[in-house]
């Protein structure tokens, strides 16, 4: 018999089903091949799933975090067309998982081990808010790029390029992020995603924003925490260094946003909707994506 995978459905930035950001949490007893992984990915069919493996030794904490030591898993993503170098809702999800199945101590932090944005690390406060700490994404300023206003509709207030490649697009109003329909031709020829944000009009939050990126198989990410490594530098000088922030998607999402040295805090709820097991697992899913 081909092995079970638990898989959960867990909608991250959200205290409430069926709003956040959907991600599958998938735990792996061992790393499969990547062809695996990604059909796996393309069977769930959300913006990103996340793949665990039980890391070896103990996570240590940087000083910007000031965490103790807590348990390490292996931690990849996966979009339905590619692997992605990091994701927040999804990692949120998986610390949610691991905490809520009993796989790591409730009163202990969990450290991430990623292939290509280090160590990140959870936290759970007594409301069940869970932090991250992510690696900042810095933004310089940047002209205008040709075909950017018409395939936004809108004017940009200023624009930026993060350091890992998303081009940053702030507007005058909420209002305008909300109504925006972008041309997602246009947005897919881009080098990475495509962050639009402005100041929010609605008093629990300072910020809002959408994030849209097509070339890797999301036309828009309902609530994305790693594009908040780049709005956390680019709004703290006007806002303060925490902030809360709205992702203005149809499901829409809550996050609070901490600017601490070369991190950032991203923290969130997480709400399980689905556990199950994905019965095509292990071998009999490696002959078949082969």
């Amino acid at each position: 018999m081909p092995m079970a995978i638990p898989v959960r459905v867990v909608d991250a930035f959200t205290e409430a089903p069926f709003a956040g950001n959907p991600a599958a949490v998938c735990r792996l007893d061992r790393w499969l091949a990547d062809a695996t992984l990604a059909a796996i990915a393309r069977e769930m069919n959300l913006s990103e799933t996340a793949f665990l493996v039980a890391g070896r030794g103990r996570g240590q904490a940087g000083p910007a975090a000031g965490l103790p030591a807590g348990v390490a898993f292996e931690l990849r993503w996966f979009t339905p067309a590619v692997e992605v170098p990091l994701c927040g809702h999804a990692t949120l999800a998986s610390a949610h998982v691991l905490w809520e199945d009993g796989v790591a101590p409730a009163d202990e932090p969990i450290t991430f081990l990623t292939r290509r944005s280090g160590e990140l690390r959870a936290t759970r406060g007594p409301d069940g808010t869970i932090v991250l700490d992510l690696p900042l994404d810095p933004v310089a300023p940047v002209s205008t790029p040709p075909g950017l206003e018409a395939a936004i509709g809108a004017a940009p207030v200023a624009v930026g390029r993060a350091a890992g490649a998303n081009l940053l697009v702030e507007l005058a109003t909420a209002a305008e992020v909300r109504g925006l329909v972008p041309d997602l031709l246009w947005v897919g020829g881009l080098e990475d995603g495509l962050i639009v944000t402005a100041p929010s009009d609605d008093p629990r939050f300072e910020i809002v924003s959408r994030y849209f990126d097509p070339r890797v198989g999301i036309p828009e990410d309902p609530v994305t925490g790693s594009a908040h490594c780049a709005l956390a530098p680019w709004w703290a000088p006007r806002v303060g260094n925490r902030f809360r922030a709205w992702q203005a998607s149809a499901r829409g999402g809550a996050l609070t946003v901490e600017l601490a040295g070369d991190r950032v805090l991203v923290g969130g709820r997480a709400v399980t909707v689905l556990r199950g097991e994905l019965l095509a697992g292990g071998e009999a899913t490696e002959l078949v994506a082969r």
